[in-house]
C-alpha cells in the first residue's frame, strides 16, 4: 500500500527541491513534477516527489483524514 501525504511548501530550495512541512515535520522533496510551485502551495508528496497540487481545503480535508487514522488503534483483538 502506498500513502500520498498532503504538505505545505515552506521554501524552495535549488535544482527543482523544496522544503514542505506538516504538522511540525520538514523534509526536503523534489517539485520536478509540478508546474511552478510556490511557497505556500499545499502538495502531495509520494516516495519524495510532489504529484499533485492541492487547494487549502482539499488539503485540509486530507490531513484530517490522516490525524484520524493517527488516532484509530488497529490493533488486534
Amino acid at each position: 500500500m502506498c500513502l500520498a501525504i498532503p504538505m505545505k511548501i515552506i521554501e524552495l530550495t535549488n535544482n527543482n527541491m523544496a522544503v514542505v512541512e506538516s504538522d511540525g515535520a520538514k523534509i526536503s522533496i523534489s517539485v520536478a513534477l509540478i508546474d511552478n510551485p510556490q511557497p505556500g502551495d499545499f502538495v502531495i508528496i509520494h516516495a519524495g516527489y510532489a504529484i499533485e497540487r492541492l487547494d487549502q481545503e482539499a488539503a485540509d480535508k486530507q490531513i484530517e483524514l490522516f490525524r484520524e487514522l493517527a488516532s484509530m488503534n488497529f490493533a488486534p483483538n
